[in-house]
């Protein structure tokens, strides 16, 4: 197999990179934590990666114990290898604001004043997330620290005939947008889209992936018109379902969890699971 890049980059010494963009791409719902970000960061090259790793980032803290810098948080890549734009210089992530209030859902730390939150002054706990606050407050030119690259376990499968089947819940769409954009988006690895570049194509891929993308509220879908072009350009490779557990029912009239969705589809799925080279993801909430 391929060489994987591994740790080139420790916490003790860090690469510097920078903050390209930053895109708020969730609509506020009523949810105190609807905010998630999708964040470039310029690497120039000395952070190479594959599609499933994941790169750490130092936060300037202080954090939970009080340790500046605060210690190093993982996140999975959303880009494919060559970034978002192609170049093999960027790293994009997908970051969800963690911001915990008293009386509005789980709230066990505080680490604002309290009276001092711009948001929510009268709360009597306010927690924010030290590492998820950091990159979700970047702005373009910003320095950010990097680590990694690190993990296997979610690697793509080598066989171009694989199925891949991922469930995600919200931001554990991470790892699969940086499959589905190697396999389906990227000019030099994609499924060639015009004649001629099918003459050319060679070994592309010829299996099918199927996406299930869960989320609390419509607001908290995360790529949707990615995921729909792809469905238009290559319906014969590419399927793409999402439950929202707020506003869709299960079939027992519950709330619709991704598992329910998926089950719906039992009768194309288990003959797929049988076959040996159908590969199923899950990244997201450990209860998924």
């Amino acid at each position: 197999g391929k060489e994987i890049p591994w740790n080139l980059f420790s916490p003790k010494a860090p690469y510097k990179g920078s903050c390209i963009s930053n895109e708020t791409i969730t609509k506020k719902s009523p949810l105190v934590n609807w905010e998630t970000s999708h964040v470039i960061l310029r690497h120039d090259k000395n952070v190479p990666y594959l599609e499933g790793q994941s790169i750490g980032v130092i936060a300037p803290g202080p954090d939970k114990k009080g340790e500046v810098p605060a210690k190093v948080r993982l996140y999975s890549i959303a880009s494919s290898s060559p970034g978002d734009d192609e170049t093999y210089e960027t790293v994009s992530l997908c970051v969800k604001r963690v911001l915990e209030v008293e009386g509005q859902g789980w709230c066990e730390y505080s680490n604002v004043e309290p009276g001092t939150d711009p948001e929510f002054p009268d709360a009597g706990k306010v927690y924010r997330g030290v590492c998820s606050s950091h990159i979700c407050d970047l702005k373009a030119g910003d320095d950010v620290l990097i680590t990694g690259p690190t993990g296997a376990e979610m690697l793509l499968p080598e066989d171009p005939e694989a199925n891949i089947i991922m469930l995600a819940t919200g931001t554990g769409i991470a790892p699969f947008r940086s499959f589905l954009r190697k396999l389906f988006h990227d000019k030099a690895t994609r499924i060639p889209r015009n004649p001629m570049a099918k003459m050319i194509g060679g070994n592309k891929y010829m299996g099918l992936s199927w996406l299930f993308l869960g989320v609390p509220y419509e607001e908290s879908l995360l790529y949707d018109e990615e995921w729909v072009e792809m469905k238009e350009l290559y319906p014969d490779n590419f399927r793409y379902d999402y439950a929202i557990s707020d506003s869709q029912t299960n079939a027992q009239g519950g709330k619709m969890w991704v598992q329910h969705r998926v089950m719906e589809y039992a009768d194309e799925i288990w003959p797929m699971l049988k076959t040996g080279n159908t590969h199923v993801y899950m990244c997201g909430l450990k209860g998924m």
